[in-house]
């Protein structure tokens, strides 16, 4: 008898790190014996193919839409009413054994109706947290505004004006509660969610939905293609031979990602050390200092690797985030890594692969730094690499999955 897999993510582009790991997901489950399908947002990514059968969701004007919703009136995930109820009608053609959630939180769903759906019909579900969204009243992320309220009910949002952002109302008490209604609708031994970090699931466990299943597996990368590049064409290129070379990678820089860390740390700079920031638009390489190296976004995973071997020292001074990729790809590339002591960054930076230090201690990273620096990199490649390969690998991570699909479909 055929097993049927249904994914659910607004985007399934390989650019965004949530639409590559469905993409891989699917193909894994496959080659497991799963038919494997994928429910994405067609206004967010327009027609897309991959392995998996697709089932796009809504259309451009129900995404604009959707954003206008959220923006006037602050009921994110409210909208979207006919596209969600187009959607359920393809579910129940599909008839999933398993329904696996990576976000639903993209304009393009209505989570009240979806759960509405899958909670009657008892359907086992999956949720893999990439970030807070599912269990605060408005915001992906609370750690950088030291915000709690989500424990016990929001309102009066710090965040209001950020992702997912309404311009006017508060509405994140009422949303609070519409999502503890819907998503704890869903019956204990159907629901289970995944968390990518044990600090997030240590969050999660104050949240209104402690009661269920709650389990860590962590995210996975490609670690063939993330592996050490000879490092001379790129310090050829940005004519860095000379230099120790001290990185920073992200796909969008703010000052929760670090950029303003970075602007401090270029202050403490000896003659013979430069930093390299991946990702800067333009815009914000005006306003850099000399001392910083920018470089736009790159979708060339041999061009980031190259980067990644190329450099001494990846340094990640984020103030939040679940379980940063460039961490994992920097070690796989045999790079160490010093990082704050900020949610669940720090938990693949061991005594082996880099150092953490309290976050805004600037002083700290360049302590750490230069310690690597006189160490030498050679001396934590093979340690680097041989961590990533233990703990990093996707097919390893992807198979975590599988065994949780098998058993939840037999429950």
């Amino acid at each position: 008898m055929m097993k049927r897999l249904l994914q659910i993510n607004p985007v399934l582009r390989t650019t965004a790190s949530t639409g590559r790991i469905v993409r891989e997901i699917g193909d894994v489950a496959m080659a497991g014996g799963w038919e494997s399908y994928v429910a994405y947002s067609k206004g967010r990514d327009g027609i897309m193919s991959c392995r998996s059968e697709i089932v796009p969701v809504g259309n451009l004007a129900d995404v604009i839409w959707h954003g206008i919703v959220t923006r006037v009136t602050d009921r994110h995930g409210l909208a979207s009413a006919h596209a969600t109820r187009a959607f359920v009608e393809k579910m129940k053609s599909v008839r999933p054994d398993v329904v696996h959630i990576h976000n639903i939180h993209g304009y393009f769903l209505n989570y009240r109706i979806l759960f509405d759906y899958l909670s009657k019909n008892r359907i086992p579900v999956v949720w893999t947290v990439h970030d807070c969204w599912l269990y605060t009243g408005h915001c992906y992320h609370y750690a950088s505004a030291g915000c709690r309220k989500w424990q016990t009910g929001c309102g009066h949002c710090p965040q209001r004006a950020k992702f997912p952002a309404s311009l006017w109302l508060d509405r994140s008490a009422g949303n609070w509660i519409d999502k503890k209604r819907a998503f704890t609708s869903m019956p204990e031994d159907r629901f289970v969610i995944v968390t990518v970090s044990d600090w997030m699931r240590k969050e999660m466990m104050s949240s209104f939905l402690n009661r269920y299943s709650i389990r860590i597996i962590h995210n996975g990368i490609d670690t063939e293609r993330f592996s050490f590049r000879n490092p001379s064409p790129v310090r050829s290129r940005y004519g860095l031979e000379d230099w120790h070379i001290i990185l920073g990678v992200a796909s969008i820089w703010s000052k929760e990602k670090g950029l303003d860390d970075f602007v401090a740390l270029s202050r403490y700079l000896n003659g013979d050390e430069k930093i390299v920031l991946v990702g800067v638009t333009e815009r914000q390489r005006r306003k850099l200092p000399d001392e910083i190296i920018c470089i736009p976004k790159t979708e060339s995973i041999s061009d980031l690797a190259g980067l990644y071997s190329a450099a001494d020292v990846l340094v990640n001074p984020t103030w939040q985030d679940n379980y940063p990729t460039v961490n994992m790809e920097s070690i796989s590339c045999g790079t160490p890594v010093v990082t704050y002591r900020t949610g669940g960054s720090m938990e693949s930076v061991t005594h082996d692969t880099g150092y953490v230090v309290g976050q805004g201690d600037i002083r700290g990273v360049i302590d750490a730094v230069r310690h690597i620096e006189a160490e030498g990199k050679d001396s934590y490649m093979a340690r680097c690499r041989q961590y990533a390969v233990r703990h990093f690998r996707k097919e390893d991570r992807y198979a975590d999955y599988l065994r949780l699909y098998e058993k939840l479909r037999l429950i």
